[in-house]
């Protein structure tokens, strides 16, 4: 068996990076197809994967799913021997429960702070800002996790959890948001991770420049 993954820039793409590190932290056989984000031939290209005109797509022989969370569902109904969710049925719960959170949620800090691998300046960090909440929303969770879990992910080991909340990690350190130690020492687990560090070092290949983005 063997997925393909439709992404986009691995420098920009957050929504893409969090199926594809699941991909490739279970090892699961994938190729990719890699479509530049806002080119004026993006969307029809996506389009000839994905009615929805959006990354990520994952292709199954010839079915697609699409949406990052749909995606890893898929996966982890695909491959039930894979610990790709906590075994435990609350813990299970719960970890869905904070993936979704993130998949709704984080406006403020996505909106701020775009994703962009390559950036690394200092973020005009305002307290009471939807960035800041956003920040210290993470922060909490982060500690709680790690006081239950043990560390050093959210859930002891490595599960999509830490997927979906891998871009924040990302963002943290590339706008160089203070942190206190629980949230350091989980973006340092997280950065250290194979998949991540294999995404990370493509992505800083990578010579297509965004204007809105890399002006952020």
């Amino acid at each position: 068996m063997k997925y393909t993954i439709v992404i986009g820039n691995k420098n920009y793409s957050s929504w893409s990076m969090r199926p594809w590190l699941v991909l490739d932290h279970f090892g699961l056989a994938y190729e990719e197809v890699m479509v530049p984000l806002d080119m004026p031939e993006t969307r029809p290209t996506i389009l000839e994967h994905s009615p929805a005109g959006k990354v990520p797509v994952l292709l199954d022989g010839g079915f697609a799913v699409w949406d990052s969370m749909a995606i890893i569902e898929y996966l982890a109904e695909r491959h039930p021997d894979l610990p790709i969710w906590p075994a435990e049925l609350q813990a299970r719960s719960r970890a869905r429960s904070l993936a979704m959170e993130m998949h709704a949620g984080f406006a403020g800090l996505r909106t701020s702070c775009p994703m962009n691998l390559k950036v690394v300046k200092r973020f005009k960090h305002r307290g009471g800002s939807a960035t800041a909440r956003d920040v210290a929303r993470f922060e909490a969770m982060v500690r709680d996790r790690l006081a239950r879990s043990g560390g050093p992910f959210l859930f002891g080991e490595w599960t999509a959890v830490d997927a979906m909340y891998a871009p924040v990690a990302a963002r943290l350190t590339g706008y160089s948001w203070p942190m206190e130690g629980p949230t350091r020492a989980y973006v340092e687990a997280v950065q250290g991770e194979a998949s991540y560090r294999k995404w990370r070092a493509a992505g800083l290949e990578e010579t297509w420049v965004h204007p809105r983005v890399d002006k952020a």
